[in-house]
């Protein structure tokens, strides 16, 4: 990303963000100060190599203009280097010495805490080898810091994807990426609540600015507000159960599809539910938009064929998660739904996971429109 001569060219920063600069130079991957398990504050800084700027003392910078991380970095002694442009949400400053010297302290806590977050950052964006069916392909996951998509997530890295997680909880996002980053993925996350749309944007573009495009979305955020009969269900209900679990999906894949064709193609994969061909109890809103997921991907999977991007379904049966567990807690509840399967027992997230996988691959790559139940064998027609 670099012109002829030195001159860096400027990376994606959406209208209306702001900037903060961070410059290191003689070393591919910057260290904290005292040494790569170092992980306190502003230690992540390297002395003398980071310059910021973040606005007046005391300043918050409001959802809807984001601030964006801009790295820079060379090779020892080489003219050639790297560029990204990463999207933050900072809270607001109370740092003694003002918003520049904490700013920048709290973009190396949110890239991570310490030097492995730097390795993955590194690794992400000078497209180092990586092994497995889905090598270097980037992959947005949403809802995925615990249960299925976490599971998909891992899986997904694990098979050799650029992965980026997101959760509408900033904690969620931290815990999820430092657990996967531990286990040597290439992971980074976002909070992203799918039924905003400046938080559908700022996931595009953190995958976009951070790897160059997108190859995969796994749609799998969802709610499900209501458990009881469904003529108790509120318009607001309604309203919040659609919004999230079809208009989202159909808008965040919107957003996507252009990044797709510029690759070439990619692959998308919706989450349904067993709930979509056989109602589970007590869930009636929820059941209604998991079956309008299956029509969703037949519709997409037919208006995407010719821009070579295929559009899947997975529907997962009973799965032990905590979003799941008003159906398994009880247990002669789990015992009426075990005995509904050919497979006796409750699933577990990664029995979901590779599936997502060979959807995404280019083993799956004469797939499309269809929808795997993944549901111990359970009855799964409409």
């Amino acid at each position: 990303m670099w012109k002829e001569g030195g001159e860096r060219e400027s990376p994606r920063v959406p209208a209306g963000g702001r900037a903060l600069q961070g410059t290191w130079r003689g070393s591919a991957v910057p260290q904290p100060r005292g040494g790569a398990e170092d992980c306190g504050g502003s230690g992540l800084l390297p002395a003398g190599g980071a310059r910021g700027t973040a606005g007046s003392r005391g300043e918050e910078l409001a959802p809807s203009r984001p601030a964006f991380l801009l790295l820079d970095w060379r090779e020892a002694g080489q003219g050639g280097g790297s560029s990204l442009a990463l999207p933050l949400a900072l809270p607001r400053c109370h740092h003694p010495a003002g918003t520049e010297a904490c700013s920048m302290g709290r973009v190396g806590l949110l890239l991570g805490g310490c030097a492995r977050t730097w390795k993955s950052v590194r690794m992400a964006s000078s497209g180092m080898a990586r092994r497995g069916r889905l090598a270097n392909k980037v992959a947005l996951v949403t809802a995925s810091t615990d249960g299925i998509g976490f599971a998909i997530a891992r899986r997904l890295a694990q098979d050799g994807a650029h992965v980026v997680v997101s959760s509408r909880k900033q904690q969620n996002v931290d815990r999820a990426v430092a657990v996967l980053q531990e286990e040597g993925l290439s992971v980074t996350g976002t909070v992203c609540h799918v039924g905003k749309a400046e938080d559908r944007e700022r996931l595009v573009a953190m995958a976009v600015n951070l790897h160059g495009g997108i190859d995969i979305l796994v749609s799998n955020a969802a709610v499900s507000p209501l458990f009881g009969n469904m003529m108790d269900a509120t318009e607001e209900i309604w309203d919040k159960v659609l919004d999230i679990n079809v208009k989202a999906p159909a808008l965040i894949i919107k957003a996507v599809v252009p990044e797709m064709e510029k690759r070439g193609g990619g692959s998308v994969v919706l989450v349904s539910s067993l709930g979509a061909y056989t109602p589970l109890f007590g869930l009636g809103p929820y059941n209604v938009s998991k079956t309008a997921l299956l029509g969703l991907t037949k519709n997409l999977a037919s208006e995407l064929a010719p821009r070579n991007i295929r559009v899947n379904c997975l529907a997962p049966g009973l799965i032990k998660t905590s979003f799941s567990q008003v159906l398994w807690m009880d247990k002669e509840r789990e015992k009426n739904i075990k005995n509904s399967m050919r497979i006796s027992r409750l699933g577990e997230p990664k029995e979901c996971a590779g599936i997502v996988s060979f959807l995404c691959s280019e083993d799956a790559s004469y797939i499309t429109g269809e929808t795997v139940v993944v549901g111990g064998g359970a009855s799964s027609r409409l």
